[in-house]
C-alpha cells in the first residue's frame, strides 16, 4: 500500500519504520521542510523517507494520522483539497473528539479510529526506541470505515499484536477513562503514573472513576465499576515507571490534550445533565498551568 503518516513522533515513527520494513511504500508529513527524513529503530539501520511530498498524498491509499488531538485539524487542513476521496484515514491518538471534525472535513472518506498500548520514545530526531510491545485496536468511525477490517492484517503483519473491533468506541472510553485518571494527576503533581498509589492519590482516582462511570453508563459502555478501577490499576502497575504524555507536555511548557480527554468527558456530562466536580476541578488546575505560561 502506499501509506503517509502525518506527525512522525514517537509512534507515528515507530509505524512507519515497520510498515516500510512489512513492504509498503511509506511517506512522511512532518514539520520539518526536509525533503527527505532519516529514521533509525534501535540499532537498525537507518531509513530514508520522503517528507512533505503532496505526490505522495494524492496517491495514498491509507493516511495515518499520529499528531496530538490538537493538532488534527491544524495538520490536516492544507491537505484536505489533495487527498482523494478514497483515502482512508486512521487517527491514533490520546483522547476522543477529532473525528467528528475531520468527518465533516471529509465527508466521503473511509475513517478509521485506533488505540495502541505500544509505547515510543524518540531520543533524538532520527533514533526511535520500541519502549513497550502492546496491543493495537482498530475500528470503523463512519460506514466505509467499517468496510476496512482488512487493515487489521495489514498492521499486525507490521506491528503485532493488531485487532479490528467492530465496537471500537468502547475500547477508546475505556482508554478515555484510564487517561483521565491518570494523566491529569501526574501532569499537576509531576510524578509517575506509579507515584499514583501513595496517598493522597488513590482516592481522588476513586473520586474520578465514580464520577466516569456515570457517563460510562450513560453512553452505554457495558464494564462495571470494579472492572474499571481494576484496568486503572493494571495499567498504573505495568506503566509505573513511566511519565504520562501529559505530564511531560506539562514539564516542558507545550499543549497538552486535556480538551479531548476530560474536557470531552465534561462536554458528554453536559449533555447527559451530569454533574462531574472532581473531573471538572482536574481540568481547570491544568488549563490554568497552561495559561499561566502566557502571563
Amino acid at each position: 500500500m502506499n501509506i503517509a503518516i502525518v506527525g512522525p513522533g514517537a509512534i507515528g515513527s515507530l509505524w512507519a519504520i515497520k510498515l516500510k520494513t512489512a513492504g509498503h511504500n511509506v511517506s512522511l508529513w512532518s514539520t520539518s521542510s526536509e525533503k527527505i527524513l532519516a529514521l533509525q529503530l534501535g540499532d537498525q539501520p537507518a531509513q530514508q523517507f520522503s517528507n512533505r511530498n503532496l505526490s505522495e498524498i494524492k496517491h495514498a491509499d491509507l493516511i495515518l494520522v499520529t499528531v496530538k488531538a490538537w493538532q488534527v485539524e491544524q495538520a490536516l487542513s492544507p491537505l484536505i483539497a489533495h487527498i482523494h476521496h478514497d483515502t482512508i484515514l486512521v487517527l491514533m491518538h490520546n483522547g476522543m473528539g477529532t473525528a467528528e471534525s475531520l468527518q465533516s472535513l471529509l465527508p466521503k472518506n473511509p475513517l478509521v479510529l485506533a488505540t495502541t498500548t505500544h509505547g515510543a520514545f524518540k531520543p533524538s530526531k532520527q533514533s526511535v526506541v520500541h519502549t513497550g510491545k502492546g496491543q493495537t485496536q482498530l475500528g470503523g468511525y463512519n460506514q466505509s470505515g467499517s468496510q476496512c477490517s482488512f487493515l487489521e492484517s495489514v498492521f499486525n503483519h507490521a506491528l503485532p499484536d493488531t485487532h479490528w473491533n467492530p465496537k471500537i468506541d468502547h475500547a477508546l472510553w475505556i482508554k478515555l477513562a484510564i487517561n483521565c485518571a491518570i494523566n491529569p494527576l501526574t501532569a499537576i503533581n509531576q510524578i509517575t503514573n506509579g507515584q499514583l498509589t501513595s496517598q493522597p492519590y488513590p482516592a481522588v482516582i476513586s473520586q474520578v472513576l465514580d464520577e466516569v462511570y456515570l457517563i460510562l453508563r450513560a453512553e452505554q459502555i457495558a464494564i462495571s465499576r470494579d472492572e474499571l478501577g481494576q484496568t486503572v490499576d493494571h495499567v498504573i502497575a505495568a506503566t509505573a515507571k513511566n511519565h504520562s504524555s501529559m505530564q511531560q507536555d506539562i514539564f516542558h511548557h507545550r499543549p497538552s490534550e486535556i480538551d479531548f480527554i476530560t474536557g470531552y468527558l465534561l462536554q458528554c456530562a453536559k449533555s447527559h445533565g451530569i454533574s462531574l466536580p472532581k473531573n471538572l476541578e482536574l481540568y481547570q488546575a491544568i488549563k490554568q498551568i497552561e495559561q499561566s505560561w502566557n502571563l
